[in-house]
């Protein structure tokens, strides 16, 4: 189906409620590994969020970027990658090609994933 504007929390939402839990009921992804995917998203952010609707070749070099080091993360640490699988990282990053409004859909619900996580309330 994947995230739209009317969306994008109410899936947010429902990823974090069905990641894997430890026996005790944890969640095994902390707040800081998907706050440092956020950092990353949030560096091409400040970059695109005052230009055209038609993202830059070298905006679109970045998004290509992200992807390449949020597969290396998720190589990394399983709780990544099960989070990355689970919330459709990958695709909805895919989806964006060179349209802004795109880019700036996945960074609200990419915001709205550590949102949820944080307030799950069981955190590192």
């Amino acid at each position: 189906m994947g995230i739209n504007k009317e969306n994008y929390v109410d899936q947010a939402e429902q990823v974090i409620k069905n990641l894997m839990t430890d026996r005790k009921g944890n969640i095994t992804l902390t707040t800081s590994k998907i706050r440092n995917i956020l950092a990353m998203v949030s560096e091409i952010y400040n970059e695109v969020h005052e230009s055209g609707e038609v993202l830059s070749s070298e905006s679109q070099e970045r998004i290509q970027y992200l992807r390449l080091r949020i597969v290396y993360e998720s190589g990394r640490e399983t709780s990544v990658k099960d989070f990355v699988q689970k919330a459709k990282i990958l695709e909805e990053l895919k989806k964006v090609k060179d349209s802004k409004s795109q880019f700036l859909l996945f960074c609200r619900y990419m915001e709205a994933l550590v949102a949820y996580r944080k307030f799950s309330g069981r955190d590192e």
